[in-house]
C-alpha cells in the first residue's frame, strides 16, 4: 500500500497511524496532477477529500486512469455542492476569489461532474450520498481548528487584512449554526459527502 501527498507532515502523520493499526504503508511526495507511477500500476486507487483540491480536475482524473489497471477501480469520497463544507467553500470564493477558469472542489460531488471526468474511461460510475458529522466544542473551536489545520481555510484567513479575517469568522460562525444540531450543549453539524467507485473499462481503444 502506497500513500500519497503533497504535505510531507501529513504522510509523516499517515505512516504513524498505519504504524498503530499494524499495516505495512509505504509514503511519498507526490502531485494528484502528476502522480510518480508506472501506467496501470495498482489494481486499486483511493482518494479521500484529497484529489478533489487539485486544481486542474481534468488533469488529475487522467492520472488517476492512467495509473489504475483496465478493470481496477478508483475510490473517491468528496464533499457534495450542498453541503456545509460546499457552502464553505463558497464563503470562501467571495472572500479570496480562486484564478479565472477553476472549478470548483466541491464539483467532485456530484455524479454528473464524475461522468464528465471519468465517463468516456469507465464501464460503471457508482455513487452514494452519505452523512458525516462534525463534533466540536463549539463552531468558535472548529474555526479555531480548521484556521489552523485546513488548508482552505487556513490560506483564505492568511490572504485576508484583519477587518476581512473577522467578517470571514463571522460568516463561518453562521454557517456553522444554521447547521448545527447540538443544541447549544456542543457543535454537531452534518455535512454529506458523495461516494463514488469508478471501474475502469477494459478496453479503451
Amino acid at each position: 500500500m502506497i500513500s500519497t501527498d503533497y504535505v510531507p507532515d501529513l504522510l509523516e502523520q499517515g505512516l504513524r497511524r498505519a504504524g498503530a493499526e499494524g499495516l505495512a504503508m509505504e509514503a511519498r511526495v507526490a502531485d494528484a496532477e502528476n502522480l510518480p507511477f508506472a501506467d496501470e500500476e495498482f489494481d486499486v486507487v483511493l482518494s479521500t477529500f484529497g484529489v478533489m483540491f487539485a486544481p486542474h480536475q481534468a488533469r488529475a482524473a487522467a492520472e488517476l486512469l492512467r495509473v489504475v489497471k483496465p478493470g481496477g477501480r478508483i475510490g473517491l469520497a468528496s464533499w457534495t455542492p450542498d453541503s456545509l463544507i460546499g457552502e464553505l467553500f463558497r464563503i470562501i470564493g467571495r472572500f479570496v476569489p480562486p484564478p479565472a477558469g477553476l472549478t470548483s472542489p466541491a464539483a467532485w460531488g456530484a455524479e454528473t461532474r464524475l461522468v464528465e471526468l471519468f465517463g468516456p474511461a469507465a464501464i460503471g460510475i457508482r455513487t452514494q450520498r452519505k452523512p458525516y458529522v462534525f463534533r466540536y466544542r463549539s463552531a468558535e473551536h472548529w474555526v479555531e481548528v480548521f484556521r489552523t489545520y485546513y488548508g482552505p481555510v487556513n490560506k483564505a484567513f492568511a490572504a485576508l487584512e484583519p477587518v476581512r479575517q473577522e467578517q470571514l469568522h463571522g460568516e463561518i460562525v453562521a454557517l456553522l449554526g444554521r447547521y448545527d444540531r447540538g443544541g447549544g450543549n456542543a457543535l454537531i453539524a452534518p455535512s454529506d459527502y458523495l461516494e463514488a467507485v469508478v471501474t475502469k473499462a477494459r478496453d479503451l481503444a
